[in-house]
């Protein structure tokens, strides 16, 4: 008859290995959980740009009318543009959704035909949030421009 036999001094070090495996695949999981939490973040941040640059790019002014144009075209101003976005963000209560949600320096109309709109906030990933008390940056640039058709 066959008996197992266990060698002496390897009492315990099949819990050890378990142990040391599950601690990483618990610090696999919160690492997926954390960067999954701020990619989510950062697309509802642009989802929120591209309203705003819509909304931006909607604030045109009538163009003069070329020589060779028959229609007049779309001219948009950085500062109008600026405006338009913030006003989009407080009516849509963006600054409620997003933590530090700021109107980022990139914000404007760089050609007088593209609403360029640049926003900026803080993600704060869950289970490890004590190692990053301030957050992570994230920012979301997105442009529009308007098109006079008949």
């Amino acid at each position: 008859m066959l008996q197992s036999r266990k060698s002496e001094g390897e009492d315990g070090h099949l819990m050890v290995l378990t142990i040391g495996y599950v601690v990483i695949a618990l610090l696999l999981a919160t690492v997926v959980a954390g960067a999954s939490a701020i990619y989510i973040e950062h697309k509802k941040l642009l989802s929120v740009a591209d309203g705003a640059s819509m909304a931006a790019a909607d604030s045109y002014a009538l163009g003069q009318v070329d020589n060779g144009a028959e229609t007049p075209s779309a001219v948009l101003n950085s500062e109008r543009v600026r405006s338009v976005t913030e006003s989009y963000l407080s009516q849509n209560g963006a600054h409620s959704r997003f933590d530090q949600l700021a109107v980022a320096r990139g914000t404007g109309s760089p050609d007088s035909t593209t609403a360029e709109v640049v926003l900026s906030a803080v993600a704060h990933p869950p289970v490890v949030s004590f190692l990053l008390p301030d957050g992570v940056p994230i920012e979301a640039r997105s442009t529009a421009r308007s098109r006079l058709t008949r």
